[in-house]
């Protein structure tokens, strides 16, 4: 089915066949055509008249070269362009899948993991683009396209350095460049020296919609919303969802700052803040509640075992042959002497003192006013010697 302007189905029938419409927005309309010179689907874009005319063919060419010179796994690359009567229009590759949009439209909120991974290839993208001189100007979830294999590829960077070149023109004639509901404060402001720094705050809007199933701010109005966006801080995302990770949270949150210099300086940064391998994902789950009849296995690490010091080892094998000794000597000796008098061994201070740390006790030293008890003390040391 065919459809659009009849001027420029005029003008590109030799090039290319539009069948349908795939959607409009505030700078362009976006059309899926058969490139009939490779027998391929593409997806035509062509600037609203406006814009088209702020820019100026010129430019546009210009500029949309060097664009397409971004070469990316997470960018959408520009095929080809051209000005068709009085139209501006550029081809990017077709993807078999669906927008960020669509896929909110239908889940609302995303899992924590998935948003990660698309948040974390949209940042590379930008990075990619600012390394370049790129600054988007206008990330939102209908220029994410996720693929049917899983991957996120950024779009529109046809447009974005053209649309950098031309910002002070379209200021004066009224053409918003952005998306209200994802604009920074800068960009909503005017301001007319952007810089990396706005995308990222761009992107931290898509980070949270996808997380908390909202924007951060919304409005009744234009005016309303960029009031707010001005005066109030966003709500809690662990509110909304107490899954999402403190550190998850914490990086969204440092993209949202109001002040750019309060962001991360680079979408680096940002991407290295939320890659998989450095948010968690989610957070433990709280424990169900008594009765509910759900078990809940506690793992208890292992208690490490204490250590036996080397020299409470030395001082027990030395007690143990000291003793031995004692035995084998008092086998071989007469329990009493010619006098009557007993004769007990006493180990040295040093070693029943060592014993007495490790918690073991001895019987005291006899004592000297019993008349019938000789007592002598064993020699320190390995070496034995036979008690008179």
């Amino acid at each position: 089915m065919s459809a659009g302007p009849t001027a420029l189905l005029d003008a590109l029938k030799d090039r290319y066949a539009l069948e349908r419409e795939l959607g409009r927005g505030g700078m362009a309309t976006v059309y899926l055509a058969r490139d009939l010179r490779y027998d391929r689907l593409v997806a035509l874009k062509v600037l609203h008249g406006e814009l088209a005319q702020s820019l100026g063919p010129e430019r546009f060419q210009r500029e949309i070269m060097f664009a397409a010179r971004l070469q990316h796994p997470h960018i959408l690359t520009v095929l080809d362009s051209g000005d068709a009567a009085g139209q501006l229009w550029f081809t990017m590759p077709f993807v078999e899948g669906e927008s960020l949009r669509e896929r909110l439209r239908r889940e609302r909120q995303l899992p924590a993991d998935d948003a990660v991974q698309i948040g974390h290839a949209a940042a590379l993208a930008l990075e990619y683009a600012h390394q370049h001189g790129v600054i988007h100007r206008d990330i939102k979830p209908e220029n994410i396209l996720l693929t049917r294999d899983g991957s996120t590829l950024v779009a529109d960077f046809g447009i974005a350095r053209a649309l950098g070149s031309a910002e002070a023109q379209l200021t004066e004639t009224g053409v918003v460049v952005g998306t209200p509901a994802y604009m920074s404060p800068e960009q909503a402001g005017g301001d007319p020296h952007l810089d990396a720094r706005t995308d990222i705050y761009s992107l931290g809007c898509v980070l949270y919609e996808m997380l908390a199933g909202e924007p951060p701010f919304t409005g009744a109005t234009i005016q309303a919303l960029l009031v707010r966006r001005l005066t109030e801080t966003p709500r809690s995302i662990r509110d909304v969802r107490q899954t999402v990770s403190p550190a998850l949270e914490q990086a969204v949150f440092k993209a949202l700052a109001r002040a750019p210099a309060d962001r991360f300086a680079t979408a680096a940064q940002m991407a290295q803040a939320i890659q998989p391998s450095a948010i968690s994902g989610v957070t433990a789950p709280v424990s169900p509640a008594a009765g509910s009849g759900a078990a809940t296995a506690v793992v208890t690490p292992p208690r490490a075992r204490r250590r036996v010091p080397v020299a409470a080892v030395t001082l027990g094998l030395g007690f143990l042959i000291g003793i031995g000794a004692l035995f084998a000597w008092r086998h071989n000796q007469p329990d009493v002497t010619a006098g009557g008098i007993r004769r007990v061994a006493v180990l040295p201070q040093g070693i029943a003192g060592g014993f007495a740390s490790l918690g073991l006790r001895f019987s005291a030293r006899p004592k000297a006013a019993d008349a019938n008890v000789n007592v002598e003390t064993l020699p320190a040391g390995p070496r034995q010697e036979q008690l008179p």
